[in-house]
Formats: C-alpha cells, structure tokens, sequence
C-alpha cells in the first residue's frame, strides 16, 4: 500500500471513529441531504457533525459525492494523481517522499485543494504540490526562523510564511524536515 493510500486509508478510519458511522452511513445521509455541491457537502457535513474539521468534512464531501458530468474518482489518491498527471515522475517521487516524512511526525488532516495539499492541524501548517520549472512547492506556516536561500520568506497575509522548491527527491532531508516539525508542533 502506497503512502497515499494509507494516509486515505488513516483518514477515513479517523472520520468513522469521530462521528461513530461507517463510510456508507455517512454517503446515506449526504445523499438524503439532496445536496449535490462539493462545498454545499462539506459546510453540511461540519454542521452535522462538528467534530471533523475542514479537512475531515471535505473529505466526506469527496468521499460521497459522484461527479458525474466529470467522470472522476474523487480519492485522495486520484487527486494527487491529477496534480502530477503533466508533470515529472521526478515531482510525484518528491511528494510522496515529503508526504512520507510527514506522516512520521503524527496525526494531521489532508484537505485536497484544486492544486495542493493542504496539511492541517488545528490551523494549517504546510501546503504541498507541484510548481513550475518540475519543482515541487512545499509552503509552510510558522514564525520567527530567519528565512534563507532555501527557505524563502513570503510577504505577509499570504497562504504561508515560508516557501521552499524542491528539485529533487534527494532536498527531503533533515533540514527540510526540521522545519516541518516546527510548522507542525506550532499548528497544534
């Protein structure tokens, strides 16, 4: 079982064990809902059973719907297949490492977005996907570590404080990880 995989896997254990349904009670009461709108899905899901967060609720939301004027499988693994569907197998190798990594530091949401993951705690701590130029784009949220070549500094009020651009599977190393951590022990 791919990395992938199991974090889809972990996840959708998770929601069942919050909520005290199985997948196929939740998809019952999506579809008696009548809503059909990913967004619509998920606001309904977190007002039903608030306690998913964002990324729980949207992955019910993905989990239950059938877009069918798409024709699209909606797992998370179909939608990291779709963000690298153009790209390098040298990108998808940097994610699935980086992903891995992360996934050794506890337990987070995977909130899928049209290009990124969103990695979430409480708040978001990390946001990864492919960029341009055959990198992969890791953003990262946390305060008061002085920025360096690798680890640029963005402007405030964006998605992430920090941004670093990884070419090659090899830069998922201690340094990258270290500042994982940090953003992911300051999300909590």
């Amino acid at each position: 079982m791919s990395s992938v995989d199991k974090a889809i896997e972990t996840q959708l254990n998770n929601i069942q064990s919050k909520t005290g349904k199985s997948m196929t009670e939740l998809t019952k009461i999506v579809k008696e809902s009548g809503l059909q709108k990913h967004g619509q899905v998920r606001d309904f899901i977190r007002e039903t059973f608030p306690v998913l967060g964002y990324g729980d609720a949207n992955m019910v939301a993905s989990f239950t719907l059938k877009r069918e004027d798409e024709n699209e499988e909606t797992s998370l693994k179909e939608i990291v297949n779709g963000f690298y569907e153009n790209k390098t197998e040298v990108q998808r190798q940097i994610h699935d490492k980086t992903m891995q990594q992360i996934k050794a530091l506890g337990e987070f949401e995977i909130a899928p977005k049209k290009t990124y993951l969103s990695l979430r705690r409480k708040r978001q701590f990390a946001m990864l996907g492919p960029a341009s130029k055959g990198r992969v784009e890791l953003g990262l949220n946390m305060k008061g570590i002085p920025g360096t070549d690798r680890l640029v500094e963005q402007q405030p009020g964006g998605m992430c404080q920090y941004k670093v651009f990884m070419e090659d599977p090899s830069e998922v190393d201690d340094e990258l990880m270290g500042w994982v951590r940090q953003a992911y022990e300051a999300s909590a």
